[in-house]
């Protein structure tokens, strides 16, 4: 089988040439250096570290004692529904 000559390379660039055409060809690689770039990109993206700050942690305080004279607390259906 043997390497490629400089003849069949030719042959090949000419094969390309015809089939997509002078004026697509360079889009066509454009695009591909485009993409070549944004895999670069990612895999540098990949190997930063990623620094999470965690968000502060609400300080949960509990209510005041409950004097002997104070309404009845409300029910679980009288309180307003919390969405998430």
């Amino acid at each position: 089988m043997g390497s490629m000559s400089i003849m069949h390379w030719l042959v090949v660039l000419a094969i390309v040439l015809v089939l997509f055409g002078a004026g697509k060809l360079p889009r066509v690689m454009g695009d591909f250096a485009k993409g070549l770039k944004a895999f670069k990109a990612g895999m540098k993206e990949e190997d930063e570290p990623v620094a999470t700050v965690a968000p502060p942690a609400a300080q949960v305080t509990s209510p005041p004692a409950a004097a002997s004279t104070a309404a009845p607390a409300a029910t679980v259906a009288d309180r307003p529904r919390e969405h998430a």
